[in-house]
This record gives C-alpha cells, structure tokens and sequence, in this order.
C-alpha cells in the first residue's frame, strides 16, 4: 500500500513515493493530465430589458419620457452579445459559470429567463422599480461583484434606450479594475485578457490582467437563438432576486 503524507492533502487525492525521481515524474503527469485541469472562472453578465429595437418609438403626451404601456420589449442587444461572448467563453473551457444579471421591475424576469435560455447557468434579479442611472447601475453591479467574486464582468458598451455608454467605465472605477471597452475580440489568456477594439485609426488591442471589465461591441459575435428545449430547461435554472437595499446600495436618482 501507498503511505500518505501531509503533501497530499489537496482536492485531488494524490498518492505519494516518497522523494526522488519517482515523485516527481508522478507530479510532471499529473500535470500533464487534462482531466486533473479544472476551470474557475465565474463570468457575470449585465442584461438589460429595452423596447425592442425595431418599435416605433412615441413621446408621452405630457412630453415626460417614452410611452412604455403595450410596447414590444426585448434585450438590449449589445447586452445579447455580451451574454454570447460568456456563453462562447464558457463552451470552451475557458471558464465554468455564466450568471446574468437584470435590473428593474418584475418583468424583466422575461429578460432573465431569456439569458438563461440563451445559456446563462443562473440569474440574479435587482428588483427596483426606480428608473436606474448609470452610476445606481454601476454600484450595484460593484456589490454584486463583491459578493459573486466573478473573474470577469461582460456588460453591453450602452443600452439602446438611453445611450448613455457609461455603466462599463464607472464600474470599472468603483472596482479599480481594469476595462477593455467596445470589445470586436476577447481572448483570455491565463490570468490576462486581450481586448481587441476598433478605432477610427484601426485595431487597438489592449492587454487586461484579471479581474476585468469588457463592454461588448457590435461586431464581437453574432448571438444565436434560443432553441426550444434551451427555453424549457431555462423555466428550471435558479434565479436569485435582491434589492437595491440587500446590496447596501442606494438607486435613488442624483440627477
């Protein structure tokens, strides 16, 4: 029989021989064993529910904001592309849990339940039904990083409705992580990321150690749709809902 020792005390259970070259050639295939390789790296996703992008847009009569009642919703597709880079991500071993995340009254649920559709492991539902700023955004994203601990953060570069293209950045600044922005290409590399994005000069590639912050652009990937089985299985996938409260974190307006 084999002795143990202290050394081997680990997740895996690894029988030892004492010092020499016996042990270290057992070390150097274990190794070199692809099914000792296990991934750890949680992605979470931001998705946002908008009118559907090919609605008609109509002003409230007292001019107070966009007529919302009877309108076709749907997720900001920029958010779409996001949950589809972490899904491809995920598909490739590069990491092994994708949570969406929604904000908002308790219809974007359909939101959620989309992503989870679309691959997503699990959900997390802000529920609020303040109208959420950018920076409330940003700092419930923050507590929620701070509680999920995800290697990663996926969000869409802006949201179709406001435009505002500044929930990234200033997530990226309460975490003091680094941000890769308006991503067309995503390649993690270890404990880095390298960010490919378009400017008017050209391709701009930026190297991020982890944790980071990717905002996701329009040509990254092309999401898929979800297939029918996918939007059953969703129906039983876990969904965790909080409060703006819950995470410590006040979502009244500033401005």
């Amino acid at each position: 029989p084999v002795a143990a020792s202290a050394a081997c005390v680990g997740p895996v259970p690894v029988p030892c021989f004492g010092e020499g070259v016996h042990q270290l050639k057992f070390e150097k295939r274990l190794q070199q064993s692809s099914w000792l390789t296990v991934v750890a790296m949680r992605l979470l996703v931001g998705v946002k529910r908008v009118i559907d992008y090919a609605v008609k847009i109509r002003v409230k009569p007292d001019q107070s904001g966009v007529e919302m009642a009877n309108v076709k919703m749907a997720m900001n597709p920029f958010c779409e592309i996001a949950l589809e880079e972490a899904v491809r991500l995920k598909e490739n071993k590069v990491a092994n849990e994708v949570v969406a995340v929604t904000m908002g009254p308790k219809t974007s649920g359909e939101t959620l339940r989309q992503a989870l559709a679309l691959g997503a492991d699990r959900g997390i539902h802000v529920l609020t039904d303040t109208e959420l700023q950018p920076l409330a955004a940003a700092k419930l994203f923050a507590a929620l990083a701070a509680r999920e601990e995800p290697r990663m953060i996926l969000l869409g570069k802006q949201a179709i409705d406001g435009d505002c293209n500044q929930t990234g950045q200033m997530l990226a600044a309460l975490l003091g992580w680094p941000q890769g922005l308006f991503a067309s290409k995503v390649q993690v590399d270890g404990d880095n990321v390298l960010v490919e994005s378009e400017s008017d000069s050209g391709i701009e590639i930026t190297s991020l150690q982890l944790p980071a912050v990717v905002t996701a652009d329009l040509r990254l990937n092309e999401p898929r749709y979800a297939t029918l089985p996918n939007i059953m299985k969703a129906k039983k996938k876990p969904v965790d809902t909080v409060s703006p409260a819950d995470l410590g974190v006040d979502a009244e307006p500033t401005i």
